[in-house]
């Protein structure tokens, strides 16, 4: 590659990645996330609710977000989001987990909004 030929293009490209800027598609291997889907989401040692708003590599990053203390009959939870014990996080912040504590997620209907 040879920096005096470089077109806008790809010079905007190169400036993104030293900027940190998000991907707006998603990756192929990551088109199965719904970005704005809820979520119900089990990692090694927590369960959360969220409303997805971006994938990265490394991190899923939900908003509108509830750690799930105790999630009841797993049937109720994850068909009805009826669970027994909910804490949220701050109604205007994100949270990010990181992808490598993923157990597994599903999408649900509603997400909790109350403290429980």
């Amino acid at each position: 590659m040879n920096i005096e030929t470089l077109t806008i293009g790809e010079a905007r490209q190169i400036a993104a990645l030293f900027a940190g800027q998000p991907q707006i598609a998603l990756p192929q291997n990551d088109a199965h996330w719904r970005i704005g889907g809820n979520y119900f989401i089990r990692t090694v040692t927590h369960h959360l609710t969220g409303k997805l708003v971006a994938v990265t590599p490394q991190e899923l990053v939900v908003e509108e977000a509830a750690w799930i203390a105790d999630d009841g009959r797993f049937s109720d939870a994850v068909n009805k989001s009826v669970f027994n014990e909910v804490e949220p996080f701050r109604a205007d912040g994100r949270v990010i987990i990181g992808r490598g504590s993923l157990i597994d997620a599903c999408e649900i209907e509603t997400l909790p909004k109350e403290q429980k």
